[in-house]
């Protein structure tokens, strides 16, 4: 597993040039980027999708911002434990973990940028369908709890 994750890390880094013009409406692969609203309490957010291992594991790599009502919505086909490291993300960021019901079952809190190899790792403590990635801090100031549902329109 860890093996196959530093191989996609690697792919990421080696991709990564593209991906900074991917605020632009393309993702890192020069296709179009795919878009959702999601929405925190009644709170519109405009999150690029990952939805293909490749853009799982690139996530928001090498972005020096985040631009306030945006974020990152990860998608996966089931439910499972999920983790995440903050290798090449230059900020920090509030990961919020999503059921199939779209229901809250964990948040980390402005999880920091990794500073030195080896990262560590954040796992979900519950098993998880899509994971919300936004500024860190943000679901603190939207008073955002375990167990309350966010609702998501993929464009």
């Amino acid at each position: 597993m860890k093996q196959a994750l530093a191989f996609l890390l690697a792919l990421a880094a080696v991709l990564a040039a593209p991906l900074r013009a991917s605020s632009r409406g393309t993702s890192s692969y020069g296709e179009s980027a795919r878009f959702a609203t999601v929405y925190v309490h009644d709170q519109p957010y405009r999150v690029e999708i990952a939805d293909t291992p490749e853009k799982q594991a690139l996530g928001l790599m090498f972005r020096r911002s985040l631009k306030e009502g945006y974020g990152m919505l990860f998608v996966f086909a089931d439910e499972a434990e999920r983790s995440f490291w903050m290798k090449n993300t230059l900020i920090s960021l509030d990961m919020i973990f999503l059921n199939s019901d779209q229901q809250v079952v964990d948040m980390l809190p402005s999880v920091p940028p990794c500073q030195a190899d080896p990262c560590p790792s954040y796992t979900s403590a519950f098993p998880a369908r899509y994971v919300l990635e936004i500024a860190g801090g943000l679901a603190e100031k939207l008073e955002l709890k375990i167990g309350e549902k966010i609702f998501i329109a993929i464009d």
